[in-house]
């Protein structure tokens, strides 16, 4: 059975997200300008720099983002007493017992996020992001071996790398050489899907959704890198929602919603295959653990994520009930939704 962290606990989890996204939008410079592609409206911070008129993307349209645009203004003006508000609240959250992230870790996703690496579509995945789940779903997790993390992944849509028409500054290169991490040769000359720091044998991997019959490098633009595509990945990190990463004043990163990584989870463990069992107890403890709680909390949102995924074909029903054959407990609580 799940532990819940304090409603105070909670409430200022949810505190220190907002205060980041308030962040976020008083750094527009210049003037909020939308542009319509495929059905979508994005946002962009239009400025001058002498006679050249720049863009800036801040996010996709949604009725949160337009009420920040509305007050962007107001919001530049109180950065000095929102930083020590963020301080207060990122030492409340760590009174109550939520975990942290290691400083290595914190200090690259800070200059990752920086970098425009968040505010550019890429989703943290794995690991980590479970890790984020205690402050979206105010649970207390245990240093199991479910929450230990490993790899920084980073996941992006090519699409939507390809349509945003802005670039990570500094780039990813540089940024991820600042903190000694090297590239990874790949197979395809030229390409880098990967960055290996030596000291501590982190990896920072960027991944996207292939939608073809192989798994090959696509190139992600705004990010300046190319990506290992994968299949299944498009419905995990489908509409991601906003996270605060506990380091230092807070760090404004964005992770799948938590029911579409529960069910992707038993996809993935009946994907592995040969010396990746261990990975594969792991997702499944990872989904059990969050679909528990979805369960009792979320169970519309999590009866839809899991139809959704069956929608999608046999392929993907099968993977789902080759992991639940294995999970009475967890396939029971699914079967009530």
């Amino acid at each position: 059975m799940f532990k819940r962290h304090s409603a105070n606990g909670h409430a200022a989890y949810h505190d220190l997200k907002r205060a980041l996204m308030d962040e976020a939008v008083s750094e527009v410079r210049g003037t909020p300008t939308s542009v319509v592609r495929d059905g979508r409206t994005y946002w962009y911070d239009t400025y001058r720099v002498g006679s050249q008129v720049r863009k800036r993307y801040i996010g996709l349209e949604s009725a949160e983002l337009l009420a920040r645009l509305s007050r962007h203004d107001a919001l530049k003006l109180d950065r000095e007493e929102r930083q020590s508000n963020r301080a207060r609240l990122v030492r409340l959250i760590r009174a109550e017992g939520f975990l942290g992230v290691d400083g290595t870790t914190g200090s690259l996703l800070s200059a990752l996020a920086g970098a425009g690496v968040f505010r550019l579509g890429g989703t943290v995945v794995g690991t980590h992001a479970f890790r984020l789940y205690e402050g979206e779903i105010g649970v207390r997790f245990a240093f199991d071996q479910t929450a230990m993390t490993g790899d920084i992944d980073i996941a992006s849509f090519e699409h939507l790398s390809l349509a945003l028409e802005d670039k990570a500054q500094p780039p990813i290169t540089d940024v991820l050489g600042e903190f000694s991490f090297d590239p990874v040769p790949s197979l395809d000359a030229g390409k880098v899907w990967r960055w290996r720091q030596t000291r501590n044998d982190l990896y920072v991997e960027f991944l996207t959704p292939s939608f073809r019959d192989e798994e090959d490098l696509r190139a992600l633009p705004a990010l300046g890198v190319s990506a290992q595509s994968l299949h299944y990945l498009n419905y995990l990190i489908a509409d991601p929602v906003p996270a605060a990463a506990l380091y230092r004043n807070g760090v404004l990163v964005q992770i799948p919603r938590p029911e579409r990584y529960a069910v992707h989870k038993l996809i993935v463990a009946d994907r592995r295959k040969g010396g990746d069992m261990l990975k594969s107890e792991k997702d499944r403890q990872q989904a059990a653990f969050l679909i528990e709680v979805l369960a009792d909390d979320r169970p519309d949102d999590l009866g839809e994520a899991l139809r959704e995924a069956k929608a999608n074909g046999p392929r993907w029903a099968a993977h789902l009930d080759a992991s639940l054959k294995r999970m009475p407990e967890t396939a029971a609580r699914l079967a009530l939704l």
